[in-house]
C-alpha cells in the first residue's frame, strides 16, 4: 500500500514475480520498493539527476540561471523604456510603469500559480525550451509593432512566461544537488537573479540613449532565441519523470506491463491537477508558516530593488548626476550582493562541523545570512535615508552608495537563504514552495515601483526611506523565531513531513549530505 500526496492509502495492484526481473532492475540501477509494489531508483544510480556528471550539471544548471538572470534585467529594464515610451504613445508616467513593469509582473503573478506544479508533474525540459521560445516572440512584438496593445499583449505575456526560470530554477537546482551542495547553487541563483534586477536599469538607459527603448526588447528578443536553442542540450531533471522513462524501459526489456514507478507528482486526472497542482502554492502560503513569513520578508526585499528603479535615479540627479549616469549607483547595490561569498564560506564551515561531529544536517542551521541580513537591511535602509537630500545636502555621494551596498548584500541574503530554506523544507515539492513566494513577491513588485514616484516627492526622500528602514527594523526579530522554533514548526507540517518522506523514499545521494 503506498501513501499519497494527502496521506490517503492508495492500492496498487500487484506485480509479477519480482526475482524474474531483478538482473534486468540492477542494469538499470532501480530497485523494487520495500512493499514490492513499485520502483525507484538506487542509491547512487548514475542517471539520477543527483548523480550526473559535473560538466552535465555546470551546462544544465549555469544555462538556466543565465535565463533567470537576463528574464530579471529585461523586467527591470522596463522602468526605464517606460520614461521614454510614454511620450510616444502620449501616456501618463505612472500608466507607462504600469504598462511596462507592473504588468510584466502581474503575468509573472499568474504564470507562478501555474508552471511550477506542471514542471513537477510533467517534467521540466520542455517547459524551459517551450516559454523561452515563446519569450523570445513577445518581446520582439514590443519591440517591432508601433502599438500600445502590443506593448500590453506583449509585456504581460512575456513576464507570465518569465516566472519558469524565476520559480522553477529553485526546483532544478533541488532536483540535481543534495542539501550539502545547494547551499552554493541556491546563492548563485538568487545572486545572479538579483544581479539582473540591478542590471536591468543600468543596461536599459543605456541602450534607449544609445538607440532607442524598442531596440532593449529587440536585443532581448535575440538573447533568448539564443537561449533556446541551447535549452535543447539539457536534459530532463525531474527525477520522478526521468524514473518514469527508465521504468518503461524496463516493461519493454522484461514484457511485464504491470510495473509502476514510484511517483509521488502524479497527477492521474486533469481535477487532480488543478486541485493538487495548481493550488498547492495558495494552499502552502496560508496554512504554512514557514511558507507565509519567508514570502512575506523575501517579497519585500526583492520589491525594493524594483521601487528603487523609479527612487534611486532622481535623488542622484539632485545630486548632480546626469539622467544617464543616475543609474549607476545600481553598481553598488551589485557590489553588496557578491559580498555574500563571505556568508556562503561560513555556511560551509558550519555544514562541515555539525557533518565531524555526527550531527543531521537542520535546514535551521544554514540560516546565518538571514540572521545577519536582516539587521544589515534595516541599518542600511536607515543610513541611505539620511545621507541623502533634499534634507542633507553636505554628504557626499558615495556615502550613500555605501548603504546601497549594505542594502545589496541585505537584498540577496534574504533572497538565497530563505530560497534555500524553502528547498531544505519541502524538497522535492521546492518548487511549488517557492511559487507562493514568487505569488507575493511579483504583486508586491508590481505595486511598489507605482508608488514609489509619488511617496519620495511627497514624503520626501529622507521621509519615504526613513518608512522603509522602520518596516525592515521589524524584520529583525524574524531570523531568532526561525532558528529557533522552525524545527518544531516543520514537525507539525504535513506537508514538510511527506516531502522529507518522499525523499528518503527515492534518496540516492551517495553523500547522503
Amino acid at each position: 500500500m503506498g501513501i499519497t500526496e494527502t496521506g490517503e492509502s492508495l492500492q496498487l495492484p500487484p506485480i509479477e514475480d519480482p526475482s524474474n526481473i531483478q538482473a534486468i532492475l540492477d542494469e538499470y540501477g532501480l530497485e523494487f520498493t520495500p512493499n514490492g509494489e513499485s520502483i525507484r531508483w538506487s542509491v547512487g544510480n548514475k542517471r539520477h539527476p543527483r548523480n550526473w556528471s559535473t560538466s552535465r550539471k555546470i551546462y544544465d544548471t549555469g544555462l538556466v540561471i543565465f535565463l533567470d538572470l537576463f528574464t530579471t534585467s529585461v523586467s527591470t529594464a522596463g522602468s526605464s523604456a517606460a520614461d521614454h515610451a510614454r511620450h510616444e504613445f502620449g501616456i501618463g508616467k505612472t500608466l507607462a510603469i504600469f504598462l511596462f513593469v507592473s504588468l510584466s509582473l502581474l503575468g509573472q503573478m499568474f504564470g507562478g500559480i501555474i508552471f511550477p506544479a506542471w514542471s513537477e508533474a510533467f517534467g521540466r525540459k520542455k517547459l524551459y525550451i517551450v516559454s523561452t521560445g515563446l519569450y523570445s516572440v513577445f518581446c520582439l512584438i514590443v519591440g517591432i509593432v508601433p502599438s500600445l496593445a502590443a506593448v500590453i499583449v506583449g509585456r504581460f505575456l512575456a513576464g507570465f512566461l518569465s516566472a519558469i526560470p524565476a520559480i522553477v530554477v529553485a526546483g532544478s537546482i533541488e532536483d540535481m544537488y543534495n542539501s550539502k551542495d545547494r547551499v552554493w547553487l541556491i546563492f548563485l541563483w538568487a545572486i545572479v537573479a538579483n544581479m539582473g534586477l540591478a542590471l536591468g536599469p543600468i543596461m536599459s538607459i543605456f541602450i534607449t540613449v544609445s538607440l532607442n527603448w524598442r531596440w532593449v526588447f529587440r536585443i532581448a528578443a535575440v538573447v533568448t532565441a539564443i537561449i533556446t536553442v541551447l535549452l535543447f542540450g539539457i536534459k530532463e531533471s525531474r527525477p520522478s519523470s526521468v524514473l518514469e522513462i527508465e521504468v518503461a524501459k524496463v516493461r519493454k526489456e522484461s514484457g511485464i506491463h504491470t510495473l509502476k514507478a514510484l511517483n509521488p507528482d502524479h497527477t492521474p486526472d486533469l481535477m487532480t491537477f488543478v486541485r493538487i497542482g495548481l493550488f498547492r502554492p495558495i494552499q502552502l502560503f496560508f496554512t504554512e508558516p514557514i511558507v507565509f513569513m519567508v514570502a512575506m520578508m523575501s517579497a519585500v526585499a526583492f520589491a525594493l530593488i524594483y521601487l528603487f528603479t523609479e527612487a534611486l535615479p532622481p535623488i542622484y540627479v539632485s545630486m548632480g548626476f546626469s539622467t544617464t549616469s543616475s543609474y549607476l549607483p545600481f553598481i553598488a547595490i551589485c557590489v553588496g550582493l557578491l559580498s555574500g561569498m563571505l556568508t556562503r564560506i561560513q555556511d560551509i564551515r558550519i555544514i562541515q562541523k555539525y557533518k565531524e561531529q555526527g550531527i543531521p544536517l537542520e535546514p535551521e542551521h544554514k540560516l546565518l545570512g538571514f540572521s545577519i541580513g536582516a539587521p544589515i537591511l534595516a541599518g542600511g535602509l536607515w543610513w541611505f535615508a539620511w545621507t541623502i537630500p533634499p534634507l542633507v545636502t553636505n554628504i557626499h555621494w558615495l556615502v550613500s552608495a555605501a548603504a546601497l551596498v549594505l542594502i545589496g548584500y541585505a537584498v540577496n541574503e534574504f533572497d538565497s537563504v530563505l530560497a534555500g530554506y524553502l528547498a531544505d523544507s519541502y524538497m522535492g515539492y521546492a518548487a511549488s514552495g517557492f511559487a507562493a513566494v514568487q505569488l507575493l513577491r511579483s504583486s508586491m513588485s508590481a505595486v511598489f515601483p507605482l508608488f514609489a514616484t509619488e511617496m519620495f516627492q511627497g514624503l520626501g526622500a529622507n521621509v519615504a526611506a526613513s518608512i522603509l528602514a522602520a518596516f525592515a527594523t521589524l524584520f529583525c526579530v524574524i531570523p531568532p523565531l526561525f532558528t529557533r522554533y522552525g524545527k518544531r514548526i516543520r514537525s507539525r507540517s504535513t506537508f514538510a513531513k511527506y516531502s522529507l518522506q518522499v525523499y528518503r523514499e527515492n534518496g540516492v545521494d551517495k553523500n547522503g549530505y
